[in-house]
């Protein structure tokens, strides 16, 4: 049967007569789309292409203040001596006699993790490929809810203008850490940066919140609900299957987050005990009793936790596409890559005290989360086998967004190892404030989240925009990158294991440290170098918007259906009739075929001399 029949004939005048491939619904939404408002083509878009793009621009921006932020206090840490006048006249009077305000210093350690984890890597990654990505490869016009989709973006940007706003009020943003720990963040007179700027924080991430809801419920039910035919959960892109899982860590794990922050603000404004007791302040004691900080704790990561693959599963699922597109192979273990998501999925929810081995919990309650932790190292190492079985012998492609994926599994690799080191409670404990968990999560979560977000933008942007990212940019963009990254968080295992706290304003204090004032001295230059290379991408990235090589309809020769969309998809995606689904999405390379890749929607019926024996016997 072939995959584009007429919807249906319509008699007249008693001859039949048959209608163009198009429903009353693909009208609607292909005509009056055109005809809408710029505001609301653009701005208050339903459509998801428009909307991902918003996510995609604001993440970028965000990304730029983070990665601003991290140069500010890398300058500190690593020339703790040197004074920095020349800052004065963009921080006025958090630079003091030359020196950067220590207070601000933790304030700029604050915003810097919260932005990169929430508003680069959160919704980067989900809210700009969740959005963009579904429909297009499950064979969607759009969405479940369009007007959902929109409130999505917009509880998010205003959360992000509330954040924003925090950074330049009179007693400076947050300054409780990222992950906000009372009692800094309950008592507003402790320190300034717990007053107005940590209420901010408070109201940006409920809002945030509210954001990652409204887009998970869609993401699931345009999942579950909108497959176009033939396409079963089985033939479902790895990507498909991470956005869809994701969805589900975020719906289920985000409300307790919102529980917390809830409670911490009755705490600090109705008096309220949840997590505060015998608290004394320049000697007084204050009126709090019964609560416990570590409640607090317990509540954060088990949003923490999950968190960590929310942000690392869109780009596995992304990655895991790339590296069989461009190893011109299927995907090696399909079932078994969707089983360590299901996996990762299940046992991310039951392993968030591993960040608490501190707090002296009971010993035979850690072996229990140290045993728990140990193994999720199992699904992600199945994972990172399939990934390297895919490249094995592979015709492999070295494209921008290939090599991207590759370094990713590098990454992955490298701070996955150090992880199974932490989840050790014994050790934990002794590195627990050293910069070795500082090297560990940002090489596994922070800097290997960032190669699949930057993989997808290299690989997708044709669909985004019609025109091709400069390769030989690209490259460049790879390598300073890549380098960059491993010259800033290697050496940081290595002071880690030597004692080097974090979260310390200056070292100097400690004679045992001055020995590694080159090495500190060396990682922040390369951290600010690093930094400075991803203006490349800024550059590569808008210029190729409006000036780049215009794409063809399926630049990387890949077979899911979002290839089978014209060059820039309109608001509908398919001209005509949904294209159906007739096989899994990795036919790559298969012996007898005319070409190394056989789209989704080619049925069987066409493809006979490439066929496998079950395949001949398929009805179409």
């Amino acid at each position: 049967m072939a995959a584009n029949l007429p919807t249906h004939s319509q008699v007249q005048g008693g001859i039949g007569v048959t209608e163009p491939s198009t429903t009353h619904d693909e009208h609607l939404h292909h005509d009056e789309h055109h005809d809408q408002h710029w505001l609301f083509k653009y701005v208050f878009s339903q459509d998801h292409k428009v909307i991902a793009k918003q996510f995609l621009i604001t993440g970028i921006f965000w990304a730029i203040i983070g990665g601003t932020l991290s140069s500010l206090f890398r300058l500190q840490l690593g020339w703790p001596e040197s004074t920095f006048e020349w800052l004065s006249p963009f921080l006025g009077k958090w630079i003091e006699a030359g020196k950067l305000n220590p207070e601000f210093y933790l304030a700029l350690v604050t915003m810097h993790g919260t932005i990169m984890v929430f508003f680069v890597l959160t919704a980067g990654l989900s809210g700009t490929f969740s959005n963009f990505l579904i429909p297009l490869q499950v064979g969607a016009r759009d969405m479940a809810s369009g007007f959902m989709n929109m409130l999505s973006y917009w509880f998010f940007f205003i959360s992000s203008v509330i954040m924003f706003a925090s950074l330049f009020i009179e007693t400076g943003p947050a300054a409780a850490g990222w992950t906000i720990y009372p009692p800094l963040s309950a008592l507003p007179q402790a320190i300034p940066g717990s007053g107005l700027g940590m209420t901010l924080w408070l109201v940006s991430m409920a809002l945030f919140i509210v954001s990652q809801l409204l887009g998970g419920v869609n993401y699931i039910t345009t999942v579950i609900n909108l497959r176009t035919r033939g396409m079963s959960m089985s033939k479902l892109p790895l990507t498909i299957w991470a956005f869809f899982l994701t969805a589900i860590l975020g719906l289920l794990s985000f409300p307790v987050l919102f529980s917390a922050a809830l409670l911490l603000i009755f705490d600090r404004s109705f008096g309220t005990s949840f997590f505060l007791s015998d608290i004394y302040i320049a000697g007084q004691a204050l009126n709090h009793q019964g609560g416990s900080p570590i409640l607090f704790q317990h509540l954060f990561w088990f949003l923490g936790h999950p968190e960590v693959y929310i942000v690392i599963m869109p780009a596995m699922g992304m990655v895991s596409e790339i590296l069989a597109t461009n190893s011109r192979k299927p995907i090696f273990g399909y079932r078994a890559m969707i089983g360590s998501l299901l996996g990762i999925s299940l046992l991310s929810f039951v392993v968030w005290a591993h960040h608490m081995f501190v707090t002296g919990m009971n010993p035979f309650l850690g072996s229990v989360f140290m045993f728990l932790t140990l193994i999720i190292a199992v699904p992600s190492a199945v994972k990172t086998f399939n990934w390297l079985a895919t490249l094995w012998r592979g015709n492999i492609r070295f494209t921008t967004a290939m090599l991207f994926s590759i370094g990713f599994v590098s990454l992955f690799i490298s701070g996955g190892l150090t992880g199974i080191i932490l989840g050790n409670a014994a050790i934990d404990i002794q590195m627990h404030n050293t910069y070795f968990v500082v090297a560990h999560f940002h090489l596994v979560m922070g800097s290997s989240a960032f190669f699949g977000l930057f993989a997808g933008v290299y690989h997708w942007f044709p669909k985004m925009f019609g025109r091709m990212l400069d390769e030989k940019l690209g490259y460049i963009h790879f390598w300073l990158t890549f380098i960059g990254v491993y010259l800033v968080f290697m050496p940081m295992h290595y002071v880690g294991i030597a004692g080097f706290p974090r979260r310390y304003y200056a070292w100097t204090g400690f004679d045992s440290f001055s020995q590694f004032a080159d090495l500190n001295k060396f990682i922040s230059a390369a951290a600010i170098l690093a930094f400075l290379g991803q203006f490349i991408f800024v550059f590569n990235f808008f210029y190729s918007i409006f000036r780049g090589r215009r794409a063809t309809e399926n630049p990387w020769k890949s077979t899911t259906l979002e290839w089978t969309t014209p060059v820039v998809p309109g608001h509908g995606n398919w001209p005509g009739e949904i294209p159906a689904v007739y096989r899994w999405p990795y036919d790559y390379s298969k012996p007898g075929a005319a070409e190394d890749f056989i789209p989704q929607n080619v049925p069987y019926s066409q493809t006979q001399s490439s066929n496998l024996p079950y395949e001949r016997d398929t009805e179409e």
